[in-house]
């Protein structure tokens, strides 16, 4: 399928509706970023596609694409419908304007947003964006991408929600999420002790040795 998509492109023709409907849900993924850019904009408004389980770059072309073939919707209740299947691409700013549109975002389609869009917004932003499903967060806490969202967000801001989420930070702190190391190892740590304990004098004599030569 790869194959043929690429020799189709090689050809000259253009991926239009009718091609990106023949390559559909099942081959979207395989589309390279080349071939992605490639796609003009109002060729999504009649294909059906779901890129959301292509990689991530493929998910933000795609939305790009979509914002520019729907912007004339984009005040419109219809346009939530429209750029869903691309959401997974979405930046924060978009989501952030998103959530002043009443969408009822469902929580499978949020805990599928760019994570680093998704840490990105407020409380009250996740709140406008999920509506009704606000309660379905609750479900997620432990899990990622919300446990990571959570230890972002001022705790007091959290409680506005009403949904039990602990973790944030207090005033005047904040959590700095760092990578888990392996432990250290239980060998003798005498000769790296020692080196570490002589390494100013060795760096003072080296000094000393520069300045007079």
């Amino acid at each position: 399928a790869s194959a043929a998509i690429k020799r189709y492109v090689e050809l000259g023709h253009a991926l239009n509706s009718t091609a990106l409907n023949a390559i559909g849900r099942r081959y979207v993924c395989l589309l390279n970023a080349t071939e992605l850019e490639a796609i003009h904009p109002p060729s999504l408004r009649l294909a059906s596609l779901d890129p959301s389980a292509c990689s991530q770059e493929t998910k933000n072309i795609l939305y790009q694409k979509a914002k520019e073939a729907f912007s004339d919707q984009h005040h419109l209740p219809a346009y939530y419908e429209l750029i869903l299947p691309y959401l997974g691409g979405a930046p924060a700013e978009d989501l952030k304007a998103l959530s002043k549109d009443n969408v009822n975002m469902n929580i499978t389609t949020f805990v599928a947003l760019r994570r680093d869009s998704l840490v990105r917004l407020t409380p009250r932003e996740v709140e406008g964006l999920l509506g009704v499903n606000l309660p379905e967060l609750a479900q997620w806490k432990d899990r990622a991408p919300i446990r990571d969202w959570i230890l972002l967000q001022k705790q007091s801001e959290l409680d506005k929600l009403h949904l039990g989420l602990t973790g944030g930070t207090q005033e005047g702190y904040i959590n700095i999420v760092t990578p888990k190391f392996p432990a250290p190892s239980s060998a003798p740590l005498g000769p790296v002790a020692m080196a570490l304990h002589l390494l100013p004098a060795l760096l003072l004599s080296f000094l000393m040795v520069s300045i007079m030569s």
